[in-house]
């Protein structure tokens, strides 16, 4: 089946909206096929305010409409807990805010940006999302994220290379309790990084340490600006290091 079929067959959706490669690349195409769409995101702690900046620019540029819903992963305990299953129970808050906001304003489909190259054993956030009934059309229809990324090339879409970036509670050790100070830390000093130029990339956050996670080609750049790195994290973290083991490029 083709994203073409699919909205003909689904006319009027509301789209889960991270502001991210894949959820942009089905609103545009739901805006392309669909007759009725209307976008939600959910703006938490664990989102840092570009990710939001990035959706209500490609809503505006599609001319659909967004519904930015305020969220607290602080309200729910299993969440700040930050177990294995945290992705999980952050989901189901999430998504079930969203289905109950698209519900009052008419839209009984929620869809979301899940992909047929995401591994559901590594995600446990996308069984809450299959729970809650909620479909994922670039999975049903196949596309991988290299086909999402080409398709968002073709379409003009300024978030077609955008690196994957996990929410900011994954830079928290699993087992260790979330806390707001610690979600500020690790996001300034991402902030920080960006500022110098360097992007792919995760700041760590072990105990008062940050571990600077980079991909390969920018591991000399962090050797040679050392000092002004130490200078930008200083504020945030006792100590800094770099890990040596590269990241993987964001898919």
């Amino acid at each position: 089946m083709e994203l073409r079929e699919f909205f003909e067959r689904h006319p009027k959706v509301a789209i889960a909206f991270s502001g991210g490669t894949d959820s942009a690349f089905l609103l545009y195409s739901a805006s392309k096929y669909a007759e009725d769409v209307h976008a939600y995101f959910v703006k938490a702690q664990f989102q840092p305010d570009f990710e939001l900046d990035d959706a209500r620019r490609l809503a505006e540029e599609l001319g659909v409409p967004l519904t930015v819903i305020p969220g607290d992963v602080f309200a729910n305990p299993d969440v700040v807990r930050n177990d294995r299953l945290r992705c999980y129970y952050c989901k189901r808050a999430n998504f079930s805010a969203i289905l109950e906001h698209a519900v009052k304003d008419g839209y009984e489909l929620v869809l979301d940006g899940t992909n047929a190259s995401d591994d559901p054993s590594d995600r446990p956030g996308m069984r809450a999302i299959e729970e809650l009934g909620v479909l994922s059309p670039l999975k049903e229809c196949g596309l991988s994220k290299d086909e999402v990324r080409r398709l968002s090339r073709e379409a003009g879409l300024f978030t077609a290379d955008k690196p994957s970036y996990s929410c900011l509670a994954t830079r928290i050790p699993t087992d260790t309790p979330i806390d707001p100070e610690s979600l500020r830390l690790v996001e300034s000093g991402e902030i920080a990084l960006f500022d110098l130029g360097f992007s792919d990339l995760r700041v760590r956050k072990i105990g008062s340490t940050a571990k600077i996670q980079l991909t390969a080609g920018q591991m000399p750049r962090a050797v040679e600006l050392r000092d002004e790195i130490v200078k930008a994290l200083s504020p945030y973290f006792e100590t800094i290091v770099l890990d040596l083991v590269p990241r993987k490029p964001s898919v």
